[in-house]
């Protein structure tokens, strides 16, 4: 862990105490920084530590704490928690944001796709909730957010591994929402469309209603402030959503049969 020179909660009792996941790229970064323009305290976590360093080391004057840890390694995530509650006294937003996209067919010997996808998308974002859940619980206050997916709405063709793992994703964090709704802990799910990001950049179809990460990230900050139990962006994408939805499966097959898919890892 590093920490650039900042003041505790203590110090600064009014400061949000945010901790995000896959904050080194993309959407985690983005609200990283979206979070340090609103005078956040971040709890940062990815793989990659050197580009969690590289960006503490540009913003001196705020308080960042980085954890170079994976998502899937459950026992580093909660280790990394109780740093973080340790050095600031909890957290107040908890967003479960690491995430992965890889193309993957059944029957091509994708099974470790298929498995890495789920362990990251789904497994990883619970893990990142349960060092937290019992001490919101028990202060009744705090805002759980999963970074979840349009794609999990239907099965995409050649992201069944994407869709499934997003669709999952909605699913708990619905479960979750009722759960904790009692508890006096928030749950708020943002279901992205396409976000301009390194993930989406060499995506070989159309991306209707690209919507830059800057302002995504604001966008998202703003519905985590507001406690939105569920938000989409861009807008458009809700519609598209909602549209998806309720298409009938005879069509929604006919539509989707021979759309552009998602390159399989090392073709």
């Amino acid at each position: 862990m590093k920490d650039t020179p900042g003041n505790g909660r203590g110090a600064e009792p009014a400061r949000l105490r945010v901790f995000i996941t896959g904050a080194s790229s993309g959407i985690g970064l983005a609200l990283a920084e979206e979070y340090l323009r609103r005078g956040a305290v971040l709890g940062l976590v990815a793989r990659r530590g050197d580009a969690l360093a590289a960006f503490a080391a540009r913003l001196p004057s705020h308080s960042i704490s980085i954890y170079p840890a994976d998502v899937r390694d459950a026992a580093a995530l909660s280790h990394a928690a109780a740093q973080f509650c340790a050095q600031h006294g909890g957290a107040d937003v908890v967003i479960a944001n690491a995430g992965v996209s890889r193309g993957a067919l059944t029957g091509h010997g994708d099974l470790d796709t298929f498995r890495d996808v789920m362990d990251i998308n789904y497994f990883g974002m619970i893990a990142t909730f349960e060092p937290f859940v019992a001490r919101m619980v028990e202060e009744r206050r705090g805002t759980l957010v999963g970074i979840a997916s349009v794609a999990g709405i239907r099965g995409l063709p050649g992201s069944g591994a994407y869709s499934a793992s997003k669709s999952a994703a909605l699913k708990y964090l619905e479960a979750l929402r009722v759960e904790m709704r009692p508890k006096g802990v928030s749950v708020v799910t943002i279901a992205p469309g396409y976000i301009r990001t390194a993930m989406t950049e060499h995506n070989p179809y159309p991306m209707p209603f690209l919507m830059d990460a800057d302002v995504f990230a604001l966008k998202s900050a703003d519905a985590i402030a507001g406690k939105k139990r569920f938000a989409t962006f861009p807008w458009q994408m809700r519609v598209a959503g909602a549209m998806l939805h309720v298409v009938p499966r005879w069509l929604y097959d006919r539509l989707l049969e021979k759309a552009p898919r998602k390159p399989r890892a090392g073709d």
